[in-house]
């Protein structure tokens, strides 16, 4: 009986660190990163994006490296779907993949 409980508490104790890392991978798209995007957008929350020639001259100012990690980010259907906008305008840029 005590194999049995311990052997129940083990699987359940597994099942919850798997749910609880799983949940931690969320949001790691560089299109989440405040600190890569602020320079897109004209407000803090980041709901307004700068004009194209705005828009234009921060993207032009990140890295490579960074550029390439957003146009990946964008290819991805779901992650564009939620930075619709943003994605188009990198698109726009020849950005597309």
């Amino acid at each position: 009986m005590n194999t049995k409980i311990l052997c129940m508490s083990a699987l359940a104790f597994s099942l919850a660190a798997g749910a609880a890392m799983a949940g931690s991978t969320k949001g790691t798209s560089a299109l989440d990163d405040p600190q890569k995007m602020s320079p897109f957008f004209t407000d803090a929350g980041m709901k307004t994006m700068r004009s194209g020639d705005e828009f234009k001259k921060a993207w032009l100012a990140m890295s490579e490296e960074d550029r390439t990690s957003i146009k990946k980010d964008c290819s991805d259907e779901a992650i564009a779907k939620q930075h619709d906008n943003f994605c188009k305008m990198t698109k726009e840029l020849g950005g597309a993949n």
